[in-house]
């Protein structure tokens, strides 16, 4: 996974300043359970995209460091082992390739950034549904969405670097996560059209149905009274597990689920697994205020279809390096993909529809 000392200690780095990050944001002035506001959730998610915009600005700088990259042969080695979209001509001194690789570097982390964030959306509604069903009061949301955050990280460090390993040495499975990407895109536009369109909503499964549900049920004791924010508790000297924690481990299954596309999605811009990761943390650490946000704006009805047409587009790119590669820069797919996503927000404030989640099945 790590290669070598100075990937460790970036990597590490990284990580304590995520650590910091978060320590702040969810710990030294979220001590207690509260209701997040608006207010205090629309700070949070500029917070966090301003982070995010800072990194990006410091791999424009200095992105080589990320590798120890210090001359063009190294570079061109780089580009190489991750098929960087990216040329390294002779006659270019090392400061101009590392120039050049670093201005890539950095347009394929906002990339991946743009798509991670924005199909983070589709797996907020599933949150909300679940917090919904099991009738958990708002102000302990908050402490979940931590527990959560906390095992989403260390879930996409196992998955996308092990996934990255499997394409280097088997790349045709990017073709297999290109057909994944298109069935899932065509699947969002179908329940669009059967929502919108036919006016008919799929039948909801109730999350007490869930078969993890079923699985903790039988190999714990359950709480059916309320005890506020805690997950586990003694009673008679006999454990127990609350309905809390019942619903942090369906949160966080959902959310390996949702990896399951949203992952491939971002190695469709890059295979770079340090990318990938850096791009799927700072989508994941907007999430929590992010959640807060999207429950007041419920009515944006185009956003399941944007993020269809936009899952289908990045399978279809990722299959397409097989026969005809498509002739997008990065910047290229950038402009693409946030024009598909901005058609959808536009649409949705023109034509308004319930302020609703809209209805989604919980696997």
């Amino acid at each position: 996974m790590l290669s070598n000392i100075h990937e460790i200690l970036f990597f590490a780095g990284f990580l304590v300043v995520i650590g910091l990050m978060l320590a702040i944001d969810l710990g030294v002035f979220d001590k207690k359970s509260h209701d997040l506001k608006f207010g205090e959730a629309l700070t949070w998610t500029i917070v966090w995209v301003a982070l995010s915009l800072i990194f990006f600005f410091l791999l424009r700088n200095f992105g080589n460091e990320l590798h120890n990259l210090q001359d063009k042969a190294e570079v061109q080695q780089k580009v190489m082992q991750f098929k960087h979209p990216i040329k390294i001509t002779p006659e270019m001194s090392s400061e101009e390739a590392i120039n050049i690789y670093n201005k890539n570097l950095s347009m394929e982390y906002i990339t991946g950034y743009l798509i991670e964030y924005s199909l983070s959306v589709d797996n907020i509604f599933v949150m909300i549904m679940i917090f919904l069903s099991f009738g958990i009061k708002t102000k302990y949301y908050k402490r979940v969405l931590l527990w959560g955050i906390l095992g989403a990280i260390v879930m996409r460090f196992i998955f996308i670097f092990s996934a990255s390993a499997l394409i280097q040495r088997f790349e045709w499975i990017l073709y297999l996560f290109g057909l994944l990407l298109i069935f899932v895109g065509f699947h969002m536009g179908y329940e669009f059209y059967q929502e919108t369109v036919k006016h008919k909503a799929h039948k909801k499964k109730d999350p007490h149905d869930h078969w993890l549900v079923k699985v903790l049920s039988r190999m714990f004791r359950v709480t059916r009274e309320d005890h506020g924010d805690q997950f586990f508790l003694m009673h008679e000297k006999q454990f127990y597990i609350t309905p809390l924690f019942i619903v942090m481990v369906l949160i966080e299954f959902s959310d390996v689920v949702f990896a399951v596309d949203s992952v491939p999605a971002v190695f469709s811009v890059t295979r770079d697994p340090f990318i990938v990761f850096f791009s799927n943390i700072f989508a994941i650490l907007g999430l929590r205020s992010l959640f807060f946000l999207v429950i007041n704006f419920m009515g944006l009805r185009f956003l399941k279809a944007s993020l269809g047409v936009l899952l289908v587009f990045v399978g279809f790119k990722m299959i397409s390096e097989m026969f005809w590669p498509l002739p997008f820069t990065v910047s290229q797919n950038l402009l693409i993909l946030g024009s598909i996503l901005a058609a959808g927000v536009i649409l949705s404030f023109l034509f308004p529809g319930k302020k609703q989640p809209p209805t989604v099945n919980i696997q």
